[in-house]
């Protein structure tokens, strides 16, 4: 029996889906893939993600559109990014164009899990490259996995967008020159403890600072900061060990190009926080999440609001949700569609 879902009710949680996609890279090439019912996997114990953290992998929705179509929202970016990280942990690149068919199977062979237009809810898709076999030393596996499992998630926002407050942390997310910028477990199994405390303080999550001057802000949590001064320029920190948000980019395009703002890669100072009107934190998950207020030391910075959304930041969560959508017209490039 089919299970019905109240999509105004989901969460963002893990459901099994009817497949799942997995392919197998042995002798220096990668298979077709094949979908697959069973969403558990059996691996050596001896592999590489397990011991040395070789393995990486990606987020990315697809959408109900009011016509019925369904689409992925710039998944081209993703395979790309999963590429480069895929590069800086030597596992083998996953070819753009497999990446995206492999996408498209995999929503089409769970269309019944896409959430219709209106319901505020997506399908969320979890692509990961991990290094498998028979291992033991310290080196690059010879065999991988490619895999995608995909889930129904409600909107992260229950109830509407609204601020919430974070606070500076001692703790570094990544070193200098490290892995930063790649999308690897590694970064996120250090994050934990971090988020934690930062919970425990009252906080909905913490601020990592450069881990060479701890003086530039670099993540907010798990997700890109961006800053609106008070002259209307959207800021964006640029360090090497940001992790490249897609959502992010296309947050700086749309700034730029529909709301005519000057937009800025650069440093970001945490005790500058006074040059900006407005605030937010920026990923797949939620889009965009507002700040109302950075606690660092002794000091507490109010942006716009610790409870209503700034006007700057409402409209591009407007127009990028709206895009996502296909409420607005999306620039070209931006919106793939799956033929269901």
């Amino acid at each position: 029996m089919e299970k019905e879902f109240n999509w105004k009710e989901l969460g963002f949680n893990y459901l099994k889906a009817d497949f799942n996609f997995i392919s197998h890279y042995k002798d220096g090439q990668w298979d077709e893939g094949n979908l697959v019912e069973d969403d558990k996997i059996t691996i050596s114990q001896g592999s590489t993600c397990l011991h040395y953290g070789q393995q990486c992998f990606e987020g990315l929705k697809a959408y109900t559109h009011k016509d019925g179509t369904v689409c992925l929202f710039r998944p081209d970016q993703n395979a790309k990014r999963l590429n480069e990280s895929c590069r800086r942990v030597l596992m083998p690149e996953v070819p753009v164009e497999f990446f995206l068919d492999a996408c498209r199977r995999i929503v089409k062979a769970n269309k019944r899990l896409i959430p219709p237009y209106g319901s505020g809810a997506t399908l969320y898709l979890r692509p990961y490259v991990i290094g498998v076999g028979d291992n033991v030393g310290v080196r690059p596996a010879s065999e991988y996995i490619f895999g995608i499992f995909v889930t129904p998630v409600g909107p992260y926002f229950k109830g509407g967008m609204a601020p919430v407050n974070f606070i500076t942390s001692d703790y570094d997310r990544a070193a200098p020159m490290g892995t930063g910028a790649a999308k690897v477990g590694g970064n996120y199994a250090g994050s934990l403890l971090p988020h934690a405390e930062a919970v425990k303080a009252g906080f909905a999550d913490c601020i990592y600072l450069d881990p060479a001057t701890h003086t530039k802000i670099e993540e907010v949590g798990a997700a890109n900061f961006f800053g609106i001064t008070k002259d209307g320029t959207f800021v964006t920190p640029k360090s090497p060990s940001i992790l490249p948000s897609i959502t992010k980019r296309s947050l700086l395009y749309l700034a730029e190009h529909n709301l005519g703002m000057k937009v800025e890669e650069r440093d970001v100072l945490i005790d500058n926080l006074g040059e900006f009107a407005e605030a937010g934190a920026c990923g797949t998950a939620a889009v965009i999440t507002p700040i109302g207020a950075i606690q660092h030391k002794e000091n507490k910075h109010v942006f716009h609001s610790e409870t209503e959304v700034g006007p700057v930041t409402r409209k591009l969560y407007e127009t990028l949700l709206g895009i996502q959508a296909g409420d607005i017209e999306a620039p070209e490039g931006w919106i793939f569609n799956v033929e269901i």
